[in-house]
């Protein structure tokens, strides 16, 4: 929005600079406009000088000022000064902040969107746990990491494709087939021997018991553990399928790992890879020889016992992704797979497909504590705690806000004490808040006759105060921290924008009134209220992109 208009002028100003001699065109885009980390340093400050000294070879404290005498000229620039080696921070006059107000309210809900993305095909791939066990938080976690990930693609112009990678096949799945079976036995009152290391959790004898209902003992003597493995499978990803739509998630596709076995897919891509002298066989399994790709060691795809290790499907799937023509894939994955994403890669790349366009987002688990001690989490050992049961503690908002409040690849410690609170300390709560207040003032303006407020008529001058200064920069940023929080795949910004916007905001109502009863300039009044109608919308359009609601009352 600002940020946007004055790169356009400073753009102009540089063009000027070249036309004029004052320097040559080679530092064209390669130079930004930045909001400063620090109060005190400008609203914008741009490295223009300094990215053309270093081509120019000159002093870039001069060059700034060659910059400044360009600048000076701009009629919303109030004051420039340079700071440092040579950055040029800018002062804005207040009119253009008071001029936000007005594009905001007509943008209405779109207000923050773009077209950064102009319709570039990305897929995210997301979630994909395998279907042996309720949804753990682990999982939870990825899952609103990716929903939110594509949330805010699309909310800048992206195309985005939901997938859910179902890997139903392999050693998991054969031990949850004979987990499933040796419940049924047990339930039967039959003798069974359960799978060493098998799971345990009492969702398996729920599954063990639908079974016997469905099919009673005909099952007893089969040694063939599919029915067993199918059955689990059908009922597991029901539960998982439920509470991904409890927290509001949806897929455009489930891509079933068997597909890559039934088609040929795996067979393939061991092929080419062999014709390519990329695969030979040695200690009975079948190695890829990533060493010749730049790796430190070899890495097994095919084990002595003729089953694929994670990494073969894997990069068959990421073949068949390239194969449907996505310009950008975009895979979420916990920090378990940071050891085979490399060899994945190289697989791509061996296949003659560009891993660069592929982004992979790690993220840590998560730590869950109550009452200050841990709570320890085993899928296996069904010690973990589910997805369904935080959703039933805290809700979907509070669950998403957290799982969203930290950068994927941090440590997340979920606090249950702190989520269910309805204090300012907790940060759900207070953003939501924020907009619930507004809504509750502008309930009391409508009620006071104060009502269809048009900027287009109002003195926005009278918005003097720094705390409505800020809130209108604030609001200015916006458009900006989403695009920033969707091209870094980063949702975390976007919920630290939110968390501040709450802050201005609070700060701004417990020093000022918006509507005063003592006040009798009815002016500032009705310059307040568009404030915060605009507020409002910037509140309601932050949440929603990333899922979240946004209440009117609480």
């Amino acid at each position: 929005m600002i940020q946007e208009r004055l790169k356009t002028i400073i753009d102009a100003c540089f063009t000027e600079g070249v036309e004029s001699g004052k320097w040559s065109a080679k530092a064209a885009g390669k130079y930004s406009v930045e909001v400063p980390k620090r109060d005190g340093q400008g609203d914008f400050s741009t490295n223009m000088a300094m990215v053309m000294a270093g081509i120019e070879k000159k002093n870039p404290r001069e060059i700034a000022a060659l910059v400044i005498e360009l600048l000076e000229k701009q009629d919303i620039v109030d004051k420039l000064e340079i700071a440092g080696p040579g950055f040029v921070n800018i002062y804005l006059k207040t009119k253009v902040w008071h001029d936000v107000l007005q594009p905001v309210l007509a943008a209405g809900d779109n207000f923050g969107k773009s077209d950064v993305g102009r319709g570039r095909k990305v897929m995210v791939e997301f979630v994909s746990a395998n279907p042996t066990g309720p949804l753990s938080i682990g999982h939870g976690r990825q899952a609103i990491l990716g929903d939110s990930i594509a949330r805010l693609l699309e909310a800048t112009g992206h195309d985005v494709y939901r997938e859910y990678y179902f890997n139903n096949a392999g050693r998991q799945m054969r031990v949850l087939g004979q987990s499933t079976q040796a419940r049924y036995l047990e339930l039967l009152g039959k003798a069974f021997q359960f799978p060493e290391d098998g799971y345990q959790g009492e969702y398996i004898q729920d599954i063990a018991q639908s079974l016997i209902d469905e099919k009673g003992d005909s099952l007893v003597g089969s040694e063939n553990v599919l029915p067993f493995t199918e059955k689990a499978v059908e009922l597991i990803f029901k539960d998982i399928s439920g509470t991904l739509k409890d927290m509001g998630i949806t897929f455009d596709n489930y891509f079933n790992e068997h597909t890559l076995y039934d088609d040929g897919h795996i067979t393939s891509v061991v092929q080419e890879l062999r014709d390519k002298g990329l695969v030979y066989e040695k200690d009975d399994a079948t190695w890829f020889k990533t060493t010749d790709l730049g790796h430190e060691q070899d890495r097994v795809i095919i084990k002595k016992t003729g089953e694929p290790t994670y990494r073969l499907p894997d990069i068959a799937y990421h073949r068949e992704k390239f194969r449907r023509g996505f310009d950008w894939l975009i895979n979420v994955l916990g920090s378990d797979h940071i050891a085979t994403v490399p060899d994945v890669l190289a697989g791509v790349e061996a296949l003659g497909y560009d891993p660069k366009k592929i982004t992979v987002v790690l993220h840590q688990f998560v730590t869950l504590t109550r009452n200050g001690k841990q709570v320890k989490m085993s899928t296996r050992k069904a010690t973990f705690v589910t997805v369904d049961e935080l959703l039933a503690l805290v809700g979907s908002d509070v669950l998403r806000f957290y799982f969203m409040m930290r950068k994927p690849d941090s440590q997340l410690e979920f606090d249950l004490d702190l989520a269910t609170s309805q204090e300012k300390d907790n940060p759900v709560y207070y953003v939501q808040y924020g907009h619930a207040r507004i809504c509750s003032i502008l309930k009391r303006a409508e009620e006071s006759g104060l009502k269809d407020i048009d900027a287009a008529n109002i003195d926005l001058s009278l918005l003097k105060e720094a705390e409505e200064l800020q809130l209108l920069k604030r609001i200015a940023s916006f458009p900006a921290a989403v695009e920033d929080a969707a091209l870094s795949l980063a949702p975390h910004r976007a919920i630290f924008f939110l968390m501040e916007l709450a802050g201005d905001w609070h700060s701004y109502y417990n020093k000022h009134k918006v509507i005063d009863p003592e006040n009798v300039d009815i002016a500032v009044t009705k310059a307040r209220l568009c404030l915060i109608t605009a507020l409002k919308q910037v509140f309601k359009n932050g949440l929603e992109m990333l899922g979240l609601t946004a209440p009117e009352r609480m």
